[in-house]
């Protein structure tokens, strides 16, 4: 049952902003950013982070929505649109294809991850982490990971809110959740910054954030800060190409990548404003890694007034970051199937949520009864890595880094040029020669160096 692009547009350009912003807004921003933040110097990597989203986020992530833009389809559909009328070889339809099927496998362990918070909120509000000490907050992680009966219950209530929105369509579905979803996503996040401003020790977390130490600006901070920079972004998977083709075709191009860019590294910035007070209040190290939001913020906030609220509101922000993101990646592969099966889209969308919770379950198991299975050890690869680890290595290091230099080398090689300039319809000749000059040269680049580093 195909769909037109029409039934499938955004009713207003606010609302395609609120939703991209929506897509690229996830953990990555609030879990991820500020473990790295912590661990790569505070503000050495907060700064290398903002140069890379202006030289390398921006430009690829407006090569990707252009893409989307010029074909008014899902990713691989658009692969095969510029076949017909730009001249690609059609043999990158297999590229779009093997973007897809690994946006489905990246999905399949983000919705589990998500579920951590949805089990944390839960225990937050019954008083489950009210009186926890450092061994009580890791003991609680613990059990939470070795138990695949909780994590199977988190992930499918993720998976089921996910199928339900995706599965209502782009307006009643993503727009009416979006419209408020984001919006109440900012108020909690504001809401957790002012509560730490007044109870954490802010002046330090500003200090740490924002006076960079330059001699800890070494290679290792610079390809953490640009890999987090492409990552936070959703780059390469064709997620922001599908939203892209259902782009008012009217709305700009660049001015509204760069407001996505802009509110992503936003809610970076205020997600470590509203953390790393607590973390120095109390006396807990930045450098904890992947558990310091899961395993050291409970102890930060059993101290705090208000416990339970405190924690439940923030960890009700990472459900809803989690949220934004996996019903847009959803969406961008149901697009896909919608245009090829002769179904209805909550037929396809439902089938398609059973298949990505029995997915989710090998990343589930991973951490429990599966932990020491090496899928890929008989082959002599990975051999160090179970399921989860063998997948989220190569999605996100390896078949999105690609996948980005890919879409960089559509828009700034093979598309002619007046075309690219016809897309993205700037009046200034100076900002698009920058942008074509970055796409083509130094973004490509840098994205390059990430890849070849994640090897």
């Amino acid at each position: 049952m195909s769909t037109s692009v029409n039934d499938k547009s955004w009713t207003s350009h606010s609302l395609f902003l609120l939703a991209s912003i929506g897509s690229t807004v996830g953990l990555s921003n609030i879990w991820k950013f500020t473990y790295l933040a912590g661990e790569n110097g505070g503000g050495a990597f907060v700064l290398v982070y903002i140069l890379s989203l202006l030289i390398m986020g921006i430009p690829i992530l407006a090569a990707e929505m252009l893409l989307g833009k010029r074909g008014r389809k899902d990713f691989a559909g658009t692969m095969e649109a510029l076949s017909q009328h730009d001249g690609l070889h059609p043999g990158w339809i297999n590229f779009a294809r093997i973007g897809m099927t690994s946006v489905f496998i990246i999905l399949s362990f983000y919705c589990v991850i998500a579920g951590w918070t949805a089990d944390y909120t839960v225990a937050s509000f019954l008083g489950l982490l009210d009186h926890v000490d450092a061994a009580g907050a890791q003991q609680f992680f613990t059990e939470l990971m070795a138990s695949p009966y909780r994590m199977m219950l988190g992930h499918g209530f993720v998976v089921l809110a996910t199928v339900w929105i995706v599965a209502l369509g782009v307006r009643e579905g993503l727009e009416r959740s979006i419209n408020w979803m984001m919006p109440a996503l900012f108020v909690i996040l504001l809401a957790l910054l002012i509560y730490s401003a007044f109870t954490g020790d802010f002046a330090r977390a500003v200090s740490f954030l924002f006076n960079p130490d330059f001699a800890r600006i070494t290679p290792k901070v610079v390809l953490a800060a640009f890999g987090q920079a492409f990552f936070s972004l959703g780059i390469g998977l064709g997620v922001m190409l599908t939203y892209g083709a259902y782009m008012p075709q009217k709305s700009p191009l660049l001015s509204s990548v760069v407001t996505i860019a802009f509110s992503d590294g936003l809610v970076s910035i205020l997600a470590g404003l509203a953390i790393f007070p607590i973390v120095f209040q109390y006396g807990l190290s930045p450098t904890e890694g992947p558990g310091l939001i899961f395993m050291t913020l409970p102890i930060a906030f059993k101290e705090m007034p208000g416990t339970g609220f405190a924690g439940a509101f923030f960890f009700i922000l990472l459900f809803f970051a989690a949220l934004t993101s996996t019903i847009s990646i959803l969406e961008s592969v149901i697009s896909r199937l919608e245009e090829k099966l002769p179904y209805s889209r909550k037929k396809i969308t439902i089938v398609a949520g059973i298949a990505l919770w029995l997915v989710g379950l090998g990343t589930v198991f991973s951490f429990n009864l599966w932990s020491e299975w090496k899928p890929l050890a008989p082959l002599g690869i990975l051999s160090d890595k179970n399921f989860f680890e063998t997948i989220d290595y190569l999605g996100s290091n390896l078949i999105m880094p690609l996948c980005g230099i890919l879409m960089a080398v559509i828009a700034g090689w093979i598309l002619k040029k007046d075309v690219v300039q016809q897309e993205m319809n700037l009046n200034s000749k100076t900002i698009f020669h920058t942008w074509y000059f970055l796409i083509r040269f130094i973004a490509p680049l840098m994205l390059a160096m990430v890849f070849l580093t994640n090897l």
